[in-house]
């Protein structure tokens, strides 16, 4: 994934009221909807000039196309949201639908395997959230040459030869985190120290993210005592922030994933730490949203999750038949706070309470 991480300083205005702006943007389950994306044009490079456009997604589809979705995971509520997102948007349009997912980052080759299945057993159009920047690129050449279109969502992949990107920058994800972090702590005021877990090795969001997050601290009161990277499961990141307390008993923030900010939440508070070490995330998830509701988690960037993974569904249905379409979009981001937790659109970046991951759509 490549990353532009000056541009949010340019976007920042105009963005801040993005909340607003796509509060009630979103039909009822099922329903037709619409949103506000950003799309780059040229498309497939970060630094593009964008343009804000209402995405409006296909009616119905022509006919019950087959796609194959990859995910690395579903051990979060983060990739939970962007299966509601391809569950809903396949049914919506009328199409078929398999999910697979690898079970960690560290299965690149299970990714691999588990969508030249999808392919053999005859999928119309692939749709990947990558495992590794560069690890697949070899198997979307061999996609390609079968005139089978991939489409990339969340995580992007390195190789030049795909269809259609539905996803945002990682590395202004981390930038928004760290510049959140940046005005409550500008140059020139007293030194704090952050702890900063920015997730698996190797994977191209986390290193953008990383970049990112780096980029908006660097002229602030902040340090970055400690960097620690780990598969985000549950246990491996409360893991890395036992680790880090007992190495940096004196830090003042926990940045890093959302499950790193639901792990040291309950760390923090088992241990009376929670006044003293204040916890941040860089991406947003059902844990991170009560977080932020009980005053547990100051802030954490919205990429509406929901979103991309709606628009995948679509590209794939509209490069099959045919129809115009855009090729590299994503949702304006926006930082959640108490300021706003009560009135953004939460259907755009949460699935439903009630909804249980799905992996087949008929």
């Amino acid at each position: 994934m490549t990353t532009n991480i000056k541009r949010p300083l340019a976007l920042a205005a105009s963005l801040a009221g993005a909340a607003l702006v796509t509060t009630g943007a979103l039909a009822a389950e099922g329903e037709k909807w619409s949103y506000p994306v950003e799309v780059w044009d040229p498309p497939f490079d970060m630094a593009s000039p964008r343009k804000t456009v209402d995405y409006e997604p296909l009616d119905k589809a022509e006919k019950k196309w087959d796609l194959c979705v990859s995910f690395p995971h579903m051990k979060d509520a983060y990739w939970m949201a962007v299966d509601y997102g391809v569950v809903d948007e396949a049914k919506r349009e009328g199409v078929g639908m398999q999910l697979v997912e690898a079970g960690g980052y560290t299965n690149l080759n299970t990714q691999i395997s588990q969508i030249e299945d999808c392919v053999a057993r005859g999928a119309d159009a692939v749709i990947i959230g990558a495992i590794s920047l560069d690890g697949l690129n070899n198997l979307v050449s061999e996609i390609r040459k079968k005139d089978i279109p991939v489409i990339y969502v969340i995580n992007g992949i390195s190789s030049p030869e795909l269809s259609a990107k539905s996803l945002v920058s990682f590395g202004e994800m981390g930038y928004k985190a760290g510049e959140y972090l940046a005005k409550r702590h500008p140059a020139g005021s007293d030194p704090v120290k952050v702890a900063w877990f920015p997730g698996p090795p190797g994977a191209g969001w986390v290193e953008a993210g990383n970049q990112g997050f780096k980029e908006a601290v660097k002229d602030s009161a902040i340090e970055i005592v400690d960097t620690k990277y780990g598969d985000t499961g549950k246990e491996v990141q409360l893991k890395l922030v036992e680790d880090t307390l007992e190495a940096y008993p004196d830090i003042d923030y926990i940045v890093g994933t959302a499950v790193t900010a639901e792990a040291a939440t309950g760390l923090l508070r088992s241990r009376g730490l929670e006044d003293q070490i204040k916890v941040v995330s860089y991406y947003f998830t059902p844990g991170v949203d009560q977080g932020i509701r009980r005053g547990q988690i100051l802030a954490a960037p919205t990429d509406s999750a929901v979103i991309q993974g709606r628009v995948a569904i679509d590209q794939a249905v509209r490069i099959l038949e045919g129809k115009d379409y855009l090729k590299h979009v994503g949702p304006a981001l926006y930082v959640i706070d108490e300021s706003n937790i009560e009135t953004f659109d939460r259907s755009s970046s949460l699935a439903p309470d009630d909804f249980r991951p799905t992996f087949t759509v008929e």
